[in-house]
């Protein structure tokens, strides 16, 4: 019997650094992470899809900031689920 392979290696060498969100922006992120849309996100919280775009891009921004950038939703969930934002149990 064969050992699979080993754990892939980090891509963020060393101490991650979160970035710095509002609790608004975490509200955000969590919802759109678990709807099917932005429209559907937007519905849920009352707001325009123009803001939840708008936090979506400043989320982004912070990540990039910190050296972590991500273009898309499943790079956003990786990066909250790498810093205990959000968990599996959650989907």
């Amino acid at each position: 019997m064969t050992a699979g392979p080993g754990p892939l290696p980090d891509p963020v060498p060393g101490p991650r650094r979160r970035p710095a969100l509002s609790p608004r922006e975490l509200e955000i992120l969590r919802l759109w992470l678990r709807s099917e849309s932005k429209t559907v996100a937007a519905s849920e919280l009352g707001i325009s899809l123009g803001t939840i775009n708008t936090h979506l891009i400043r989320i982004r921004a912070k990540y990039a900031a910190v050296g972590r950038p991500v273009s898309d939703k499943t790079g956003l969930l990786i990066r909250a689920l790498q810093d205990g934002l959000v968990s599996l149990s959650e989907f």
